[in-house]
């Protein structure tokens, strides 16, 4: 198992990657071969005060950064020699087997779009998040952002996606899908959920269990909740939030911990053909380390091949 860490993506980079790294390392028993590319000049000290060997991991140099605030698709293009443009090289090529980043969000996206390709049969790929449930569960929310504007049949392959997912790195056994609207009652909502209901209705690959709103997403109605992506970021944006009002005014509870994005590391993108883990721009160790344990789980449940094979049927 090969995996790809781009080390100057963050604002915390590249300290922050190799503190992930070295707690990744310290609580692994097997761990992965690790790609890291980014700054040699940067890398090899930080590694050497952190007590990581240079035979545990292989330094790609990759001299340039793509900074958070640059333009994806042109950045990409003229910065060839990029912690990103490498490291999705290395991954198109099969050199790794996954490819992790804290950067630039439009690159890593534009970079698994356009690098690797959608799924045979997908239409568009997404992106999801976590969502803590009061019952101590978890849920997924997808689209969060990727695709702003959706059609019925793009929300229909984002709840096949997202079962998969719930099912095989989740561990939800029969997925309860739901549909995000402004009321439970089928026939609700815009024209965009008026005409995707029937459509999840029909799907005999998923457990379809209508609408669900607003009021439901912090509870267990669901397991995987779909809308598009200008919902889906809203509801993310907020649920980020809640964890830094507590945070900020010292209200601590297991609850509001778990809405910490750094427990859960980063999101996939779904519907491309090779893990791709886009982290927060400003994760820390603990979200670097957990975002090489998913695509450890990603790689070993061989979640990519069963989505593939879904959708050939």
């Amino acid at each position: 198992m090969k995996i790809g860490l781009d080390m100057m993506g963050g604002d915390f980079a590249p300290l922050e990657a190799v503190k992930g790294l070295q707690l990744y390392l310290s609580g692994a028993t097997s761990p992965a071969n690790l790609f890291l590319f980014g700054d040699e000049a940067q890398l090899k000290p930080l590694l050497e005060e952190y007590n990581i060997p240079l035979e545990a991991v292989k330094i790609v140099h990759a001299p340039e950064v793509i900074g958070m605030h640059e333009h994806p698709t042109k950045a990409l293009k003229e910065k060839q020699q990029s912690s990103i443009a490498i490291g999705f090289g290395y991954l198109g090529k099969g050199v790794i087997d996954a490819f992790i980043s804290a950067g630039n969000t439009g690159a890593m996206l534009v970079g698994a779009v356009y690098s690797l390709k959608a799924m045979e049969g997908v239409l568009r790929p997404t992106i999801s998040t976590i969502i803590p449930k009061e019952n101590g569960g978890t849920g997924l929310l997808l689209d969060v952002g990727l695709n702003a504007d959706c059609k019925p049949e793009n929300l229909n392959q984002f709840a096949l996606l997202g079962s998969l997912y719930a099912k095989h790195i989740l561990g939800a056994e029969n997925p309860r899908v739901a549909l995000i609207n402004i009321g439970e009652e089928e026939g609700k909502g815009n024209l965009l959920a008026q005409a995707t209901y029937p459509i999840l209705k029909e799907n005999t690959a998923i457990n379809f269990v209508g609408n669900i709103e607003g009021r439901d997403v912090l509870l267990d109605k669901a397991d995987v909740m779909v809308c598009e992506g200008f919902t889906g970021n809203i509801i993310l944006k907020l649920a980020e939030s809640i964890y830094e009002i507590t945070d900020r005014k010292g209200i601590h509870h297991d609850y509001f911990d778990r809405f910490n994005f750094e427990n859960y590391g980063g999101t996939p993108v779904l519907g491309v053909n090779k893990p791709v883990i886009i982290g927060h721009g400003i994760s820390q160790s603990r979200a670097f380390s957990n975002m090489i344990t998913l695509a450890e789980k990603m790689i070993n449940s061989n979640l990519l091949q069963i989505m593939q094979e879904s959708f050939k049927s």
